[in-house]
């Protein structure tokens, strides 16, 4: 008896724990990868980021001494659960002023919907801390890991 009277309860805590939380807000807009103004730049630079030797040579001709110089690093692609993750960030000097995401998880609809809502968030946290340690979006844990870890790398390449 006493057994039942826990597992009753257990099962209305949890109950109340999921109606308790809430969805999350749709914009309506059209999916958005990058966080500046420039993005149709990025599509032409992003095209030859298909392997993981092609986003070391990204960082390789911008200036690493010039100090308000704008440049453009690529970080590692993450695999995910999903898919691959991978950023572009374009740095003016040290601060970050965009980040690009050039691969996400897109292999179905729910993906898509997912990634629309999660990497505006991620792009504007990044940008605001000016570093890679930023909360990761709920509902979007595994491209937030990604994210987060492809923008460490990008930033660590930008350093050295």
């Amino acid at each position: 008896m006493r057994r039942a009277v826990v597992t009753s309860a257990a099962t209305a805590a949890g109950v109340v724990l999921l109606l308790s939380l809430k969805p999350h807000e749709t914009t309506g807009a059209a999916p958005v990868i990058s966080s500046g103004a420039g993005a149709g730049s990025s599509s032409g630079s992003g095209s030859g980021t298909t392997g993981a030797a092609d986003t070391s040579a990204s960082p390789t001709p911008a200036p690493a001494s010039g100090g308000g110089a704008t440049r453009k690093v690529s970080g590692d692609t993450v695999n995910t659960r999903y898919g691959p993750v991978q950023v572009q960030v374009t740095l003016a000097g040290s601060r970050i002023t965009t980040v690009d995401v050039v691969k996400y998880p897109t292999q179905d609809r729910r993906d898509r919907e997912i990634n629309a809502d999660a990497l505006p968030v991620l792009n504007q946290e990044a940008i605001s801390a000016q570093n890679a340690q930023i909360d990761a979006v709920s509902g979007a844990t595994y491209t937030s890991d990604g994210y987060i870890r492809s923008l460490q790398s990008a930033l660590d390449r930008a350093k050295g």
